[in-house]
């Protein structure tokens, strides 16, 4: 085991996975720097002379990188903030990346090839992308409109990745490993959609479109061209079945099987999210 009274910091702390990491972390004793824009010293991934003075006397690290490791100019921006990170003294590196994206092995790279110690883990798409970011509004609505088709994806819960990134931050038996990370079962998002509407109660389906109209969707809401562009590419390529298959990794990590995509809708309908009434109530 590492020790544990040496800060972690958690590049996007503020995220899915990395609310979760640092909440786990602190239950632990770990201390946590939260490393973001309003951080204290703040981590900003435009700003390369921020990178320094977050890393100041960490020995751990969790990297994580939006929109997506595989855009343009990921690899540069990742591969700077590593070697700022071993010119302060880091030890380890644990970067969240994404399964069979050829787009991110550079950034992988950059971490792998660092000369320090690391573990990456390769991640299916996560179940709180329902609740908790670009999906959620669609469910809200009563319809997913979204460019994948029936292809099966093996989605899993952003805890069991946290749970996973704590345990390679704090237990050296995870130096060196790729751990890719997949839910028990394999689901369309009709599927998901499905189980989503069972319990609710609601009427929620899911259509599927093309990825011309997905792109054409985006620029409507405003998003930058480039960024279209990459995630147009990026769902095309994640989503044409390539990724429909289970691994054991959860259960090799953590000792115990991962959570299943109805116990994660069960847990989040009951905290009112799903419900229309609610949440525009809170709006």
């Amino acid at each position: 085991m590492t020790n544990t009274n040496q800060i972690t910091a958690v590049l996007g702390g503020h995220g899915k996975t990395g609310r979760r990491v640092v909440q786990k972390l602190t239950a632990l004793g770990v201390p946590v720097r939260v490393g973001s824009r309003s951080g204290t010293p703040p981590f900003d991934w435009d700003d390369p002379s921020s990178w320094g003075p977050a890393f100041a006397g960490v020995d751990s690290v969790y990297v994580t990188y939006q929109p997506d490791l595989g855009f343009p100019g990921a690899a540069e921006r990742v591969a700077g903030a590593v070697t700022a990170a071993a010119n302060a003294g880091v030890r380890r590196l644990v970067l969240l990346s994404g399964r069979n994206e050829e787009s991110v092995i550079p950034t992988e790279q950059a971490v792998t090839e660092s000369g320090l110690e690391w573990t990456v883990i390769r991640s299916s798409l996560f179940n709180q992308n329902f609740s908790e970011a670009f999906l959620a509004q669609p469910i809200l609505d009563g319809t997913l409109y979204f460019p994948a088709g029936s292809v099966l994806e093996p989605f899993i819960d952003a805890d069991d990745i946290a749970a996973v990134a704590v345990a390679a931050l704090t237990d050296d038996r995870h130096v060196g490993q790729i751990h890719e990370l997949t839910g028990p079962r394999l689901l369309t998002f009709g599927d998901a959609v499905e189980t989503i509407a069972a319990v609710t109660g609601r009427r929620i389906t899911y259509e599927p479109i093309s990825i011309d109209d997905f792109a054409a969707g985006l620029r409507d809401e405003g998003l930058p061209a480039d960024e279209v562009t990459a995630f147009a590419a990026l769902f095309a390529a994640v989503f044409d079945g390539r990724n429909a298959y289970l691994t054991d990794g959860v259960e090799r990590a953590l000792g115990r099987p991962p959570v299943d995509f109805r116990d994660y809708a069960n847990a989040t309908a009951a905290t009112g999210v799903w419900n229309v009434e609610a949440t525009a109530a809170r709006s």
